[in-house]
């Protein structure tokens, strides 16, 4: 779709104008729900509608930028009146789908298009204060994989959170300034990125892990059993990450949206006692125990991107792949953003085609079946740590 018929869409989206309406925050982990991210006011609904409408209009040409051909546009009309693009704005999300259509270029290289995709957005709280309106959404959209080796899984989705700034204009109208993500771990396939900046690491005397390659290797790699003579199911790990990937399991914690690097790790360890890891009892604070209990708490091994990477190599539970694209389900992937030494986000290997490409599922961004392809034609500057578990 042409950036003149999306300004014309999104210029027709609002015309609202919302008192705010104090609402309680949360904060830290939450044992028996997911969290989500909270504001501190509401609008009446004809407003959210109309704020809901051009978050979903932005977001869904972001994603359109990503697409072999044109997405399909949902029935209706919009909210009547309209709202004016910034300049800024504009010259922000030209910059954005250009970089979206070099990932996709990317893609492309990698082997890897999608050919549709559905963006459903919505709004969590609206606050209007002076003359300004933050609007807080959960964006839910799944691409459908192009069939290029015929054996490619029939679609990928994620959940986002968003938060879209507007300000009031002389006239009266409302003018989008901007959005931003508001998740802690990997972003969405449909995120601009910008090139990390790359530090050096450091060395700490803790377990290190090896990177792993990322080049796509010319045959394909040996693939997993579903189960080893510990008695670990490989098959259960990846299934568990797909049931919860977007409802949480109400047994464990949620730290989604608690800060300090989300639920990704968490969830990942989920998914390995789901598969047969067992707990190692000791102090929540030593790296070398690893538990989670709903009345005690649960180690940092248990949550944490690095503590996990640590108590996994010292225990001999894991041991680092030398190229991503040899991972079966039930498989870790672990990011480095910035090669700093210190480890950002982890996932778990949920599927595996028959061509041999890893598919990861994981929270923050709570995601399904995302492709390695996907996440290093997003992160090529980043630094790979694979596991076999």
């Amino acid at each position: 779709m042409k950036k003149t018929t999306f300004r014309a869409m999104v210029g027709a989206a609002l015309a609202v104008a919302a008192a705010a309406v104090v609402l309680p925050g949360t904060a830290g982990a939450s044992w028996y729900k997911h969290a989500v991210p909270a504001g501190s006011g509401t609008a009446d609904r004809p407003a959210a509608d109309a704020f809901g409408r051009v978050a979903d209009a932005v977001l869904t040409e972001r994603t359109a930028a990503l697409l072999d051909g044109p997405q399909r546009r949902r029935s209706g009309s919009p909210a009547s009146g309209d709202v004016r693009l910034s300049a800024g704005f504009v010259r922000s999300e030209d910059g954005a789908e250009t970089s979206l259509r070099d990932r996709k270029k990317r893609l492309r290289e990698l082997g890897e298009a999608y050919t549709a995709a559905d963006t459903d957005v919505k709004v969590n709280d609206v606050e209007v204060r002076g003359g300004k309106a933050s609007v807080r959404v959960t964006e839910s959209t799944t691409l459908t994989y192009k069939k290029i080796r015929g054996n490619e899984p029939a679609t990928t989705g994620f959940q986002a959170y968003h938060e879209l700034a507007f300000a009031r204009t002389p006239d009266g109208r409302w003018s989008l300034t901007g959005i931003r993500p508001t998740d802690t771990g990997l972003a969405a396939v449909n995120a601009p990125l910008k090139a990390p900046q790359v530090q050096a690491a450091a060395d700490n005397g803790l377990p290190t892990a090896t990177p792993a390659s990322t080049r796509r290797p010319s045959r394909l790699p040996a693939r997993k059993p579903t189960s080893n003579s510990n008695g670990l199911d490989y098959a259960a790990m990846g299934a568990y990450a797909e049931r919860y990937w977007s409802r949480y399991n109400p047994a464990y914690p949620s730290y989604d949206s608690a800060g300090a690097g989300g639920d990704c790790t968490n969830f990942v360890s989920q998914a390995l006692k789901a598969g047969g890891w067992k707990h190692a009892p000791g102090s929540w604070d030593d790296y070398r125990k690893w538990w989670s209990d709903p009345k005690l708490g649960n180690t940092l091994s248990f949550v944490g991107v690095n503590e996990w990477s640590w108590f996994a190599l010292s225990s001999k539970r894991t041991t680092n792949l030398s190229n991503v694209w040899a991972m079966g389900v039930g498989d870790v992937l672990q990011m480095d953003f910035d090669r700093n030494g210190s480890k950002d986000h982890t996932m778990m290997v949920s599927y595996r085609d028959r061509w041999g490409t890893p598919y990861l599922t994981y929270h923050s961004t709570n995601t399904y079946r995302k492709s390695v392809a996907s996440i290093i034609a997003s992160y090529p500057n980043a630094t790979y740590f694979a596991y076999r578990t």
